[in-house]
C-alpha cells in the first residue's frame, strides 16, 4: 500500500519511520526544508528507551513528487488541514484512502469535502513523540491507535489500514463507530492542553492543586454536555480518564504547551474553539471553555 504522509512533524515522522521500517513504500511530505534535507541525507533518527536507530526514509517538500498513493495520512496542525486535504485530493488514486489522525474536530469533514467520493478514515492515536530537531524524534510512548470510517458503510478500508499499521508495530483497532472515540480524545485535550499552555506547567502538575483539577474537570464536563447534545455518548468517567492520562504523561508538555513555548499558532480553534462554537449553536453555556479559548487566542495574538 503506497503511502504518503502529509506533515512530517513528530507524529508524522514516527508513523512514516515505522511503516518504512516494516517494508512499506512511504513518502514524507513537509514544508520544513531543513528537516526534509536532513531526512534525505542521513535518515530519520528515532530515540526509544535510551537507544537510537536510524531509518532511511523518502522525504520531500515537493507535494507532487511522490506520485499517486493508495493511502494518504494527514498529520498537519489543524489550521493547515484544508491545504493538506487539497493536496491529498491530487495524490490519491481513484480508490485511494485518506486518513486523519490529527487533534481536534472538523478535520474529517474538511477531508471528505476535498477528496470527493473516496474513502475517508478518522482516528486517534495515543503514541507519543517529540521532535528533537531536524531529522530527529523521540518515541515517548506506545498505545493503541483506533480508526474507523468517517462516512460510508463499508468498513473494509478501515480494516485494511488497521492491519497495515499493526504489521508495522503500530497496534491498531478498527471500530465501527469512531465518533465517540474521537470525542473522548477531544475531551482529554480539553482538560489538559489549554490549562498547561497558559500556566507553563507539565501535564502531571495539573493534578497538584485542587484549583487546576477543578478547572480541568469543569472544562471536560462542559464539553461532554455538548457531545451529548449532539447525540454522541462519551464515556461517563472522562474526568477520571483525563486525570489518568495527565498522570501517565506527567513529565510531558502538552502539544499546545509546546506550541506556546515555541511561539507557534496553536490548535485552539479546532479544540476548545470547536466546543465554544457548538455550545453557542446548541444554546449550552460553556463559560470555562469560552474563557480559556479567549486567553489562548489573546496569548498567541501577542507573541
Amino acid at each position: 500500500m503506497k503511502t504518503v504522509i502529509i506533515g512530517a512533524g513528530a507524529m508524522g515522522s514516527l508513523f512514516g519511520g515505522l511503516l518504512t521500517e516494516a517494508g512499506a513504500d512511504v513518502w514524507l511530505l513537509d514544508v520544513w526544508k531543513e528537516h526534509v534535507e536532513t531526512l534525505q541525507k542521513t535518515g530519520l533518527s528515532i530515540e526509544w528507551e535510551g537507544c537510537t536507530r536510524i531509518i532511511p526514509v523518502n522525504a520531500t517538500t515537493d507535494m507532487q513528487k511522490p506520485g499517486k498513493a493508495d493511502l494518504v495520512i494527514i498529520f498537519v496542525k489543524s489550521l493547515h488541514t484544508q491545504d493538506a486535504a487539497d493536496t491529498a485530493a491530487t495524490l490519491l488514486t481513484d480508490d485511494g484512502i485518506a486518513l486523519t489522525l490529527q487533534n481536534g474536530m472538523g478535520n474529517g469533514d474538511i477531508l471528505t469535502e476535498a477528496i470527493g467520493g473516496r474513502q475517508v478514515l478518522v482516528g486517534t492515536t495515543a503514541h507519543g513523540a517529540t521532535l528533537l530537531g531536524p531529522g530527529c524524534i523521540r518515541h515517548a510512548g506506545k498505545a493503541t491507535t483506533y480508526i474507523g470510517m468517517w462516512s460510508g458503510d463499508d468498513s473494509q478500508p478501515a480494516t485494511r489500514v488497521a492491519d497495515f499499521f499493526t504489521h508495522a508495530a503500530i497496534q491498531t483497532k478498527m471500530v465501527e463507530e469512531i465518533r465517540p472515540i474521537v470525542w473522548n480524545k477531544l475531551l482529554v485535550n480539553i482538560g489538559i492542553n489549554s490549562i498547561t499552555a497558559l500556566t507553563s506547567i507539565k501535564n502531571g502538575q495539573l493534578l497538584d492543586l485542587p484549583q487546576t483539577r477543578a478547572l480541568s474537570a469543569t472544562a471536560v464536563a462542559e464539553a461532554a454536555a455538548v457531545a451529548e447534545a449532539q447525540g454522541i455518548h462519551v464515556a461517563t468517567n472522562m474526568v477520571e480518564q483525563t486525570f489518568a492520562i495527565a498522570k501517565s504523561t506527567a513529565s510531558n508538555r502538552s502539544s499546545m504547551g509546546q506550541d506556546v513555548d515555541a511561539l507557534r499558532p496553536t490548535e485552539i480553534s479546532a479544540i476548545k474553539g470547536f466546543i465554544v462554537r457548538e455550545a453557542e449553536r446548541l444554546g449550552i453555556d460553556a463559560p470555562v471553555n469560552r474563557t480559556l479559548t479567549t486567553l489562548i487566542e489573546t496569548l498567541q495574538a501577542h507573541y
